[in-house]
């Protein structure tokens, strides 16, 4: 899933193989996904996109956000974006397809759930898209440790992964980069945030800086794949790879429980869960 390593260095990406392109054409929804997620009809993208010329693409918390003049694109979620040049042959199965002049190509296709969007600037209003426009990204100065603290102390009585990774309360943060940055800290997913002492949340607020940042740094996680289709350059160590493995710190087995709707990877012996 897209969370924000990835939608920062998918964007980077993007600005440096597509940005200046004019847009040939646009096939959406080639072939029907049920958990392909469109803005309108996507019969209308081909119209709607067709000749703009592609401008910046940025990160918005877990989102890839690329302008083609008046007009955006956004993909998010399980959206697997891939990079063809002219002389390469395109994905034969996709949801969207968006060909350029030059005829180099992005091939858009659903993994499990994601979306697809397409609008005029101004027209799509998402509550989770909107709010990670408006609150301080994680990798931000804005976003320091009185800003966090005030944010647990209102959501005091929720779980580390309810308070970090639902709602968006901490844009690009979710259930995915999640693992690793409650392993840095030594914090068990189900442990009540107002259990944590006043050192331990500082060491918290660490992990989720230096973590993210190193994901970002390293062109995402190695569960992800970039534009060019290769696994980004941080290794996790907690993830549906690492499940039944040695914990890296501790040597004791990693292991798998469904929490909140989800999956949760996690040491016993270095992550105790405290009630």
């Amino acid at each position: 899933m897209i969370e924000l390593p990835e939608s920062i260095s998918l964007a980077g990406q993007l600005n440096e193989t597509v940005k200046g392109k004019t847009i040939a054409s646009v096939q959406a929804n080639a072939v029907p996904h049920k958990l392909a997620w469109y803005f309108g009809d996507p019969a209308g993208y081909g119209a709607l996109l067709s000749g703009k010329i592609i401008g910046k693409a940025r990160g918005v918390g877990g989102k890839v956000e690329i302008a083609a003049e008046d007009k955006r694109v956004l993909l998010a979620e399980g959206i697997n974006i891939r990079y063809f040049a002219p002389d390469e042959t395109f994905l034969t199965r996709h949801q969207l397809l968006i060909t350029f002049t030059d005829s180099s190509a992005l091939a858009c296709s659903v993994q499990m759930y994601g979306g697809l969007w397409a609008f005029t600037e101004g027209a799509y209003d998402d509550e989770y898209y909107r709010v990670a426009k408006r609150l301080p990204s994680p990798l931000s100065d804005l976003f320091d440790l009185p800003y966090f603290l005030e944010l647990a102390e209102e959501n005091s009585g929720k779980s580390a992964k309810a308070f970090l990774a639902t709602e968006q309360r901490i844009p690009g943060l979710g259930n995915g980069v999640l693992q690793d940055i409650l392993f840095n800290a030594h914090v068990h997913p189900k442990t009540k945030i107002n259990l944590l002492t006043e050192q331990e949340m500082e060491e918290l607020f660490g992990s989720v800086k230096t973590t993210l940042c190193k994901m970002t740094v390293q062109g995402g996680r190695d569960t992800e794949t970039d534009i060019f289709g290769k696994p980004g350059g941080y290794h996790t160590l907690l993830s549906k790879n690492t499940v039944g493995q040695p914990c890296p710190v501790c040597g004791g087995e990693i292991v798998k429980a469904a929490y909140m709707g989800g999956s949760v990877y996690y040491c016993p012996q270095c992550q105790k869960e405290r009630k």
